[in-house]
């Protein structure tokens, strides 16, 4: 990702943050999350990955209503970032946190046994005795 892309993409994901926060009236959207932006080396898409933090569930319910504001946000974020084409912009549930969530569940649940009394810590058996 070059220089540009980073600092579109952030612009971007400050304004869309902004924007659902303060300006989107649709229930759908509260407490959305932007996490990331992605944009293509030509600046003509932007990957935007979205989450109700702790809500899975209304995941279906999240996506519709970012479909149905696309038109505004999109009209929006061209009047806030200065570019000559205003990015298309692609919604997409982000699964890392969800991930994340999962893997500490699983090491926490992992079961460790004890070190038994016959091998000394640092000891290796190699069946040569």
């Amino acid at each position: 990702m070059s220089i540009k892309q980073g600092r579109v993409g952030e612009r971007i994901q400050t304004i869309l943050s902004e924007l659902l926060r303060r300006e989107v009236s649709d229930p759908r959207l509260h407490n959305v999350t932007i996490t990331e932006v992605k944009l293509d080396p030509e600046l003509m898409f932007a990957d935007i990955y979205v989450n109700a933090l702790g809500d899975e569930s209304r995941q279906d319910q999240v996506m519709k209503g970012l479909k149905s504001a696309s038109g505004f946000l999109r009209r929006e974020v061209g009047k806030r970032v200065h570019l000559r084409n205003t990015p298309e912009l692609h919604f997409h549930w982000d699964v890392t946190l969800e991930r994340g969530e999962n893997m500490n569940r699983l090491l926490s649940n992992l079961v460790i046994p004890p070190v038994s009394d016959d091998k000394q810590e640092g000891e290796e058996l190699d069946g040569n005795d």
